[in-house]
């Protein structure tokens, strides 16, 4: 069973969100936290597999909730829900270490197929709305350029491509090299500038001046 905490500070919400996931035969809520503290308490206790966080929370937002979690659990995935998709909350969520996000009006189906991508590991983040996340809240965070150094130029070349939004089959295509090859090299740029999924390595693209808004 994959265990779930769902974090909003409406117990509507969260009884919506949990006949959703405990619909799934395989996905169980093994909690709920009605703010961002009671998240990261609950979280270190229970150390559930996903979490389903609300960004704007009493106590302790749940921006500031996702960076202590993702800190101190960096196995636990956070899909961030949130009330419009482009939500400088969001934005920040994803810098603090959430693999995705998702609007409180999303279909049932829509956000079962987040939960599962996010525990694949994959970036649910659509392309575009990232990069309208990123045009509109980029702020010139410094990177150190070592870490982009530390990267081939063929890794480069990859993670420019992951920031424009292709696949790892449009890049293979892109790139005329094979599809394991790919992977091989995406995971290769994860490990070495130390990111925990495709959303962060196309923040990172980005905020390290790789990529630029509307390139």
């Amino acid at each position: 069973m994959t265990s779930v905490l769902i974090c909003d500070d409406q117990e509507l919400v969260r009884v919506g969100l949990r006949m959703i996931v405990d619909s799934q035969p395989d996905l169980d809520v093994v909690a709920e936290a009605g703010d961002g503290a009671e998240a990261v308490r609950i979280a270190r206790e229970r150390r559930p597999d996903l979490v389903l966080m609300d960004v704007r929370m009493p106590v302790l937002d749940g921006v500031a909730a996702t960076e202590r979690i993702c800190a101190a659990l960096p196995d636990v995935r956070v899909l961030v829900i949130t009330t419009f998709d482009l939500d400088e909350y969001a934005y920040s969520a994803l810098r603090a270490g959430a693999s995705g996000f998702l609007v409180k009006d999303a279909p049932s189906d829509e956000m079962l197929v987040a939960i599962r991508g996010v525990l694949r590991g994959d970036a649910m983040v659509s392309p575009s709305v990232t990069q309208r996340l990123l045009d509109r809240y980029l702020t010139g965070r410094p990177v150190e350029s070592a870490k982009l150094g530390s990267l081939t130029e063929r890794e480069k070349d990859v993670l420019g491509l992951i920031a424009r939004g292709l696949s790892n089959g449009e890049i293979a295509g892109k790139l005329i090299i094979g599809e394991t090859t790919v992977k091989t090299h995406v995971g290769r740029v994860l490990a070495k500038l130390g990111l925990r999924d495709r959303v962060h390595a196309v923040v990172f693209a980005y905020e390290s001046g790789l990529v630029r808004p509307g390139d």
